[in-house]
């Protein structure tokens, strides 16, 4: 099996350097942890600094919490109004006229969030496999300093419908045989058999488990081959006939699970954006531990 084209490899994009139509964006976050008795999960830390100390030639930075989520809403990162989106992308050069490609750092779900978030608007962009760790091992060119950014455009979205859903379409999707429940959480928490910075233990009841770092290849940070995905996926009973919903803690590493399934040729995609920042900490929703 080979990759499809929304996956670029380092050789490839190093190959494209200075095409006029070439818009380059490190997507990365950091989440850090908070200070003992807080009642959030994480601190969201923008990428800025470590853009600045070294990034792709060309780049533009996205911020993810400063300019591309609903702040308004309690969970992390939740999708916001495509006018602002529309807004803010154009100002950072982004349109569907463009090649665009996606990179972070340290884990490619940063760029696959991104990834999901264009496809939702209609626009489709390429991922970096292996993101700037692999960029930078390799020992291609690095630049420093802030971003110089790109002349700004003009993004006009075609949104497509079912990218996103919410805690009663979840809850409608539980015991439905039509439809798969996907937590891309670790198996400790998936089982509730570890205290979650989410708030209680546990998954979304009848959720089947295919954990996001299961499908990244640890030693180089690429993703893992189709066909090793498609055998975890089918293991868990995810197939091309169902609903696929996708979760995680913070509606961010579900996008490497809705990544490969794309990939593969899955359809019937749709991301919880919530996730477990939503629903562990909402007392009427059902929770399922071992």
């Amino acid at each position: 099996m080979t990759q499809p084209a929304s996956l670029i490899t380092t050789e490839q994009l190093a190959a494209m350097l200075g095409a006029p139509d070439l818009r380059i964006y490190d997507c990365t976050t950091y989440n850090e942890p908070v200070p003992q008795g807080s009642d959030v999960p994480y601190i969201a830390v923008s990428g800025d600094k470590t853009f600045a100390a070294g990034h792709i030639p060309g780049a533009d930075f996205l911020d993810l919490q400063g300019e591309f989520s609903d702040t308004s809403v309690r969970p992390f990162f939740m999708m916001p109004m495509t006018a602002q989106l529309e807004a803010a992308f154009g100002r950072h050069g982004l349109d569907a006229s463009k090649t665009i490609v996606l990179y972070s750092i340290g884990t490619m779900m940063w760029a696959t969030r991104f990834w999901w978030m264009l496809r939702s608007l209609g626009v489709d962009a390429h991922v970096l496999d292996g993101g700037f760790d692999k960029w930078k091992a390799e020992g291609r060119a690095i630049e420093t300093g802030a971003p110089k950014g790109y002349p700004a455009s003009s993004l006009k979205a075609a949104p497509r419908a079912g990218f996103f859903v919410d805690k009663s379409a979840v809850m409608a999707g539980i015991g439905d045989p039509a439809t798969v429940i996907v937590n891309a959480l670790g198996p400790q928490f998936h089982r509730g058999l570890e205290p979650s910075r989410y708030g209680r233990p546990g998954r979304v009841p009848g959720s089947v488990n295919v954990p996001a770092a299961t499908l990244v290849n640890s030693a180089d940070k690429t993703l893992t081959t189709l066909a090793d995905a498609e055998a975890k996926f089918a293991a868990q009973g995810v197939t091309r006939d169902k609903t696929v919903v996708c979760y995680c803690g913070g509606g961010i590493s579900a996008t490497i699970d809705l990544f490969l399934l794309t990939q593969l040729g899955y359809d019937k995609l749709t991301l919880y954006d919530g996730s477990m920042g939503e629903w562990a900490r909402d007392p009427a929703l059902p929770i399922e531990t071992d």
